[in-house]
């Protein structure tokens, strides 16, 4: 028999299944109750349900609740810090079974090659893992990227079956200006899946960004927001990473009626705060806890993200449906015990028969070298532009404070939080260092540099001692990027990415354990954030409002220039 022959004869009983998870209670997305049943497997398909099968493999889930396998619709894999091969074994055990991912942090670095070798590891992974292309290659004419990406240099990379369309299109007003080249993106992913970006933007201008044929955002960080994109016809993505923290401000717009029209997505989480707290099952366990009905969040983690990207061959247990499935204690607990992607069981044997791809991107940091001279920033009047944080948040405040000029600089002073924040190109092409102010680290001694830094991932370093910042940013090239914390001249705690200075080689408990470290060693200068390294790197995205900083200086983000 054919393989769909086969599937249709174990439907009907007539032939054992591959595998029969039995007595377990299926969640039916369609009308919310819990139905006991078997759910019989025959490859990567799901041949039956709700009826009893027997199979080569039956597996007891009696008193286990059994839930479609769950979808992360917008993420940067690169921002996990570690390769798509760890972050496979990093979530799939917790039944994320699908993962939309945008490689723009490693194509900002190394271009297209970037985007082939997320494409080549999707092929290997046991989760599945779809990769859009990358819109915005630098995500601005603000900034000093590695790469460029037009749209010829993206019609190269199209067709791959790991493809649904074109990634979240942050120039809005590239969009909205109908920008010649933004436009010739736009008119090559015409008919296929365009994932937006638009932080803030309402009224006409929204209209017109939508009626260029965007249908999914995750950048809402209000209902109100939310709410508009919505009646609109976006479909809105959830977001909780660990910075950007949108679940408790959007949780009330998340309804069995809205539920439809709206999916979860982390963009992005580390694997710090994976492990303290989860991926999209610590967002299911939040939402419920919070007053969202168990069918409209898992709705939300699975079927609706698989209606919003276009895939009709998931997020329901049904027949002829991909076997993504996860067994959890309960709903509201939302814990996995087994997990199966695409009919293969979650587990150490099905990674480690993986294939593989060679890592890339390797000595990809070409900064100059930097002294203390470097961090000095002179200027002829006190009042001073000043990033003001929110922490979990990824858009900033655009504070104005006096700073006195003493002795030609504008010094940092930890009395009144005031920190110096410097961007410096290490793409080895021009050289650059902009300087500038930042409120809200609590920066009280030493300093912190990394190399992830959105999205051109140049060096950027915070801190209160000249000296300390210049030595942390050249460790980082030393060892080919990464993160470095230091105080009177000592490196407290370092994390090598050598993977275009955004991965690292180790397994994401290694990595995990690293942060650990990290983080105490920026709690010890002073530092209150909770995550100050992914807060640190979105002080330099130029397409999040107010005020941001990249290698060419300050940038106002709402008149969309650099402040000179």
């Amino acid at each position: 028999m054919s393989d769909l022959e086969h599937r249709i004869a174990v439907a009907r009983g007539e032939v054992p299944a591959d595998i029969v998870l039995k007595g377990g209670m299926i969640f039916d997305l369609m009308t919310g109750a819990l139905i006991t049943g078997d759910v019989a497997i025959v490859g990567d398909r799901i041949a039956g349900v709700y009826e009893s099968y027997e199979g080569a493999r039956e597996i007891d889930v009696s008193g286990q609740i059994i839930v479609p396998g769950f979808i992360d619709t917008h993420l940067h894999i690169e921002s996990s810090l570690v390769t798509p091969f760890e972050f496979d074994r990093c979530v799939a055990p917790r039944g994320v079974t699908t993962a939309i991912c945008d490689p723009h942090e490693i194509a900002n670095v190394i271009g297209l090659d970037g985007i082939r070798y997320f494409q080549a590891a999707s092929e290997h992974t046991v989760m599945d893992i779809r990769v859009q292309l990358s819109s915005c290659v630098p995500s601005t004419h603000m900034e000093t990227a590695g790469a460029e990406l037009l749209a010829e240099d993206l019609a190269k990379v199209m067709g791959h079956r790991s493809a649904i369309g074109l990634a979240e299109f942050m120039n809005y007003p590239g969009v909205i200006y109908r920008d010649p080249e933004a436009m010739k993106k736009l008119y090559l992913f015409e008919d296929a899946h365009i994932d937006g970006h638009c932080p803030q933007l309402s009224g006409r201008d929204l209209n017109a960004y939508i009626a260029a044929g965007i249908r999914t955002e995750h950048e809402a960080t209000t209902a109100d927001e939310a709410r508009e994109k919505l009646r609109k016809g976006m479909r809105v993505l959830i977001r909780e990473g660990s910075v950007s923290k949108d679940l408790h401000a959007l949780q009330p717009l998340l309804s069995d009626l809205t539920a439809p029209y709206m999916c979860l997505c982390t963009d992005d989480r580390n694997p710090l705060d994976i492990g303290e707290h989860g991926h999209l099952d610590y967002m299911i366990r939040t939402l419920i806890a919070l007053g969202c009905s168990p069918l409209a969040v898992y709705r939300a983690a699975s079927l609706s993200a698989a209606e919003a990207f276009g895939f009709k061959d998931r997020g329901m247990i049904a027949p002829g449906k991909r076997a993504d499935l996860v067994v959890i204690d309960s709903l509201e607990g939302c814990h996995a015990s087994r997990v199966f992607a695409g009919g293969v069981e979650v587990t150490e044997a099905a990674f480690a028969a993986r294939g593989s791809v060679d890592p890339i991107g390797r000595h990809s940091v070409k900064a100059r070298k930097v002294t203390a001279e470097d961090f000095r920033t002179t200027g002829n009047r006190e009042q001073t532009d000043v990033i003001g944080i929110l922490e979990g948040k990824i858009i900033t405040e655009h504070l104005h404070e006096t700073i006195p000029i003493i002795d030609g600089d504008k010094r940092p002073d930890p009395t009144r939080d005031l920190t110096r924040i410097t961007v410096i190109e290490r793409h080895g092409k021009n050289g650059n260092i902009a300087s500038g102010f930042v409120k809200g680290f609590g920066v009280k001694a030493g300093a912190i540099a990394s190399t992830v830094c959105h999205d051109h991932h140049n060096i950027v370093a915070v801190g209160v001692d000249y000296d300390d910042m210049a030595l942390a940013a050249n460790r980082l090239s030393e060892i080919e990027g990464g993160f470095v914390v230091v105080r009177d001249g000592v490196i407290l705690a370092e994390l090598a990415l050598p993977v275009a200075g955004l991965m690292s080689l180790l397994s994401f408990e290694e990595v995990r354990d690293h942060l650990v470290d990290l983080r105490a060693a920026a709690a010890s200068l002073g530092v209150t954030l909770e995550e100050p390294f992914l807060q640190l790197a979105f002080l330099a995205l130029p397409v999040i409002p107010a005020l941001k900083i990249t290698d060419r200086g300050m940038v106002d983000v709402i008149k969309f220039e650099i402040i000179v």
